[in-house]
């Protein structure tokens, strides 16, 4: 793996649903402010020609050394009907105001032949002439479809997380439905396999998730008990309910067996669109385990870090990871001292709970490991 690269590639996108725009609209805020001097990246282009399969934080990486403080220099274009979506095609440009450098956007769009056009809109238009395709000024503005719009980060490193079960609260295990037994006494469930199941209350939903309570996330300096990782099994919905209730499997990720659990799926999927920011105090916290088990990871990982709601984290967070080193020997005095943390990589927040957090690694200039330390940038 290359530990190296400053930028990963998005696999796919997801569609666009109107709550997007209002986090999108966020990230191109420019009320998020800051007095402090931004700092280009070595060898930034003066523009760049987004295209598909970019993200914001791809773009953003191209211009900047912190690539969430790209609402600090955005400069919206009022011509341009929604300026704070990027799509495929769009032009970023880079300029300078009174020494400080900005941001600003070309929109393309096709024209008809002989169309007449004004300079000064920011909007670039494709035309297609007798002598071939030129290109002109415009302050036509386009019919935007939202699914076009380019997302924050790449929405298939996170959507699998969104919704399903990845934490848990000791409460939350108390009241959580169980499997009984499969029909005829069946132990391992399959696919559409028909099972029993009790603690869904008088009121059940219609589809559930199945999971199997895993270790106890614990604070790596407290030893705090944070949150139990929940090990996803697979979906099944109800059949016929009562105490007990019949459900049946429709999806099957690992062996499915009694006294398994059952938490109510969600009905509303949280968008991978965020307004990379850092946190607006302080905050210091431990990564705490990696969803794919490993000890060692990279760009792309999703980890659990010790910070929740109550420490207040929020969806787009930015935070800066450290290298945790801990004590060393003093070859000379063979004493112990504590080495300083040093900078392996950036993560970005995607789901929190009430102690405990998820977020995507979306930048690593060397392994990243278990129980290195997380902290605002």
């Amino acid at each position: 793996m290359d530990y190296t690269r400053e930028r990963y590639y998005s696999k796919g996108m997801s569609r666009m649903f109107l709550p997007g725009l209002l986090l999108i609209a966020c990230f191109f805020s420019t009320a998020f402010v800051s007095a402090d001097t931004i700092e280009l990246k070595r060898g930034h282009p003066d523009r760049y020609t987004v295209v598909k399969g970019d993200t914001l934080w791809d773009i953003a990486s191209r211009f900047l050394r912190d690539p969430w403080r790209w609402p600090n220099i955005w400069n919206k274009n009022e011509q341009i009907q929604n300026p704070h979506l990027i799509y495929p095609g769009d032009i970023i440009v880079l300029y300078y105001v009174d020494g400080q450098p900005e941001l600003s956007v070309l929109r393309r769009q096709k024209l008809p032949v002989g169309t007449i056009t004004e300079p000064g809109s920011g909007v670039v238009a494709e035309e297609t002439g007798p002598v071939g395709p030129t290109t002109k000024l415009t302050p036509s503005i386009r019919s935007e479809p939202l699914e076009g719009a380019i997302p924050t980060i790449d929405p298939g490193a996170i959507t699998p997380f969104l919704t399903r079960p990845l934490a848990v609260e000791k409460h939350e295990l108390d009241k959580a439905g169980y499997i009984t037994t499969g029909l005829e006494g069946r132990v391992a469930l399959g696919s559409f396999s028909q099972f029993y199941a009790r603690g869904l209350g008088a009121k059940p939903r219609e589809h559930y998730y199945i999971f199997r309570p895993g270790k106890a996330l614990k604070h790596p300096d407290t030893g705090e008990t944070l949150a139990y990782e929940a090990m996803y099994l697979g979906d099944a919905d109800l059949l016929e309910p009562g105490d007990p209730a019949k459900l049946e499997v429709k999806l099957v990720k690992q062996e499915i067996a009694p006294t398994d659990r059952l938490l109510a799926a969600s009905t509303e999927v949280s968008l991978p669109y965020y307004y990379p920011r850092p946190p607006g105090k302080e905050v210091h916290g431990r990564i705490l385990s990696a969803v794919n088990g490993v000890a060692e990871f990279g760009p792309n990982t999703v980890v659990a870090i010790s910070l929740g709601r109550r420490e207040g984290m929020e969806e787009g967070h930015v935070l800066r990871i450290m290298r945790h080193i801990g004590m060393h020997r003093d070859p000379v005095t063979r004493g112990s001292y504590k080495l300083p943390d040093e900078e392996s990589g950036l993560l970005l927040v995607f789901r929190t709970f009430d102690r405990i957090s998820y977020g995507l690694i979306v930048h690593a200039n060397r392994p990243i490991h278990l129980y290195d330390a997380v902290k605002t940038p």
